[in-house]
Parts: structure tokens; sequence; C-alpha cells
């Protein structure tokens, strides 16, 4: 029996437009009412995650920051964390500031940045970084702009820094049919830093076992959060990589895909509990 199903959210959960349709709201809400914990599982940061959460009626247990925070939003309560090393956190700053792209901190409910874009979700960096870090714990930053070839001549330099590692980075670095949108971007984090550590963690924290688990994803990110489950599905617009390694592939996010696999399987749980019904029907026939 399926108990937890971890879905990520964007590419998969959301459409392109970034947009939940009404029919993924009206099937994550028939899933959760049938005691099954849905579980957002997202690179953003928690206020985020939270909103979203709450507009398709999922669990109260959201994974954000790709695996670096797990947060229970109705008690209040931090249940993970996985702080970035200060230093390394400096040296990615002092590589990216001068480029002129934006600087990304996830930190607690929101995000702190030295180019403020989002004013309802982001405050600007007022100090400096060495302070502001050894202040305040980050447990993801990004690095984002764009400009495809910015950020793509950024990377070999990401990658020189010690104690952290690029969790999930925009499709068009990863491959080549996908084309780089408004905004390129590399999510960085510690090397023990996945959503899949972070999904392994929830399910001792929820005592669940991983053949009673789904994941659902479209990206490089989502490849740890395959490993920890007993059932994996890749969205129609997912890499080919998330793809190779699903045991099923759904329609893209733009086609419901999440909401038509959702669908499939609360049918074939109301079957399975006719099929049992009649077991039941029968074995009640003969006495004991």
């Amino acid at each position: 029996m399926i108990k937890a199903i971890f879905i990520d959210i964007d590419g998969t959960l959301r459409d392109s437009n970034r947009n939940l349709s009404t029919k993924t709201i009206e099937t994550v809400k028939k899933v959760s009412e049938k005691g099954i914990l849905v579980i957002l599982c997202s690179g953003r940061p928690r206020k985020y995650t939270e909103e979203i959460s709450r507009e398709c009626f999922a669990s109260k247990y959201i994974i954000t920051s790709s695996g670096g925070d797990i947060y229970d939003y109705e008690q209040n309560k931090i249940l993970y964390v996985n702080k970035m090393d200060k230093e390394a956190l400096i040296k990615l700053y002092e590589i990216a500031n001068p480029e002129d792209v934006r600087f990304i901190m996830n930190i607690g409910e929101g995000r702190v940045v030295n180019k403020v874009k989002h004013a309802d979700q982001e405050k600007k960096l007022e100090e400096n970084i060495k302070d502001f870090v050894y202040k305040n714990d980050v447990v993801q930053c990004t690095i984002a702009d764009s400009s495809f070839d910015k950020i793509k001549n950024l990377i070999p330099k990401i990658e020189k820094v010690e104690n952290i590692e690029i969790k999930n980075r925009h499709k068009s670095l990863l491959d080549i049919k996908f084309k780089d949108d408004k905004t390129v971007f590399c999510d960085i984090a510690n090397i023990d830093s996945n959503k899949g550590i972070a999904v392994k963690k929830m399910l001792e924290i929820l005592d669940i076992k991983k053949e009673e688990t789904i994941a659902i994803g479209d990206d490089n990110n989502d490849l740890s959060m395959f490993e920890q489950v007993g059932h994996k599905v890749a969205m129609g617009n997912a890499i080919d990589i998330v793809k190779e390694k699903a045991d099923e592939i759904t329609l893209s996010n733009d086609e419901d895909g999440v909401a038509i696999f959702l669908e499939k399987l609360l049918k074939e749980m109301e079957e399975n509990n006719e099929k049992q019904k009649r077991v039941n029907s029968n074995l009640s026939r003969f006495p004991k």
C-alpha cells in the first residue's frame, strides 16, 4: 500500500507557465483524502514551497532547497536541516558577484540576494558577505542570469570550490534539445545534501518503508529522490537520464502528467479494494 508520494514542483507539478491546473489541485486533494501523504520536494525555499503545498492540499511536510531542509508547516517545526559550508559560500559569492549575475541564498523562510528580482519573495543583501554568512545559516544558493553563456562559463569555477556541488541546473545546460528560457541557473549545496537524503530522513521520521513510496520528477536533482523510493515516475518533459531511471513515464507537465498518474493510482487502489471485498465476502460464506 502506498503511504507517501514525493513530488517535484517546477517542471513536474506545475506547468511551463508555473501554474497549478485545477485538475492537478483536485487530484492531489483526492489522494490526500485517501490518507496518502503528498510531500512536495523542491529546490525552492521554505515559504514558497509551503504556499504551493497549501494551494494543492498536499501534506504539511515539505522538503525544500533541494533537500537542505525538511519542515512541518502546521507545527512550525524544522525536522531536518543541512547548513551550507560557510567558507564555500563566501567563495561562491566572490566568483559570482563580479560577473553581475544573481546570487541567491535560501535562508529560513525565504531568500537573500545580491540583486532583487522578486520583491515579494526576496531581501537584498545589505552587508558584507562574510558578516552575513557567519550570522546566518544558508541551506542552498543559486547562481542565475538570463545569459546562458555567463552561467555556463561559471560552472568550471563553481566545481572547483570544496565541500559543495551543483545539485541542479537549467535543462539547457544538460541537454541541448532544451532551449534556455528567461533564467539559466545552478542550484548549489553541500556535497552531502540532496533530495534523496532528505526523502530517506523523512521516511525514517514517518516510519514508512521504501516500497510504500513513489517519487515523481523531471530533472537531475530528482535522481537522488528516485533512489530512495519504491516506484519512480518521470514526466514526459523530463531529461533523458530521468526517463531512463524511471519505472514509468507519465505525460508532460503541460498535459497534467502528475494528475494523470495520480488518477491511475486512485483507480488501481479502488479496484484492489473491490477485489478484496469480494474475497472477504466469499470467505465469509464458509463456516469456521
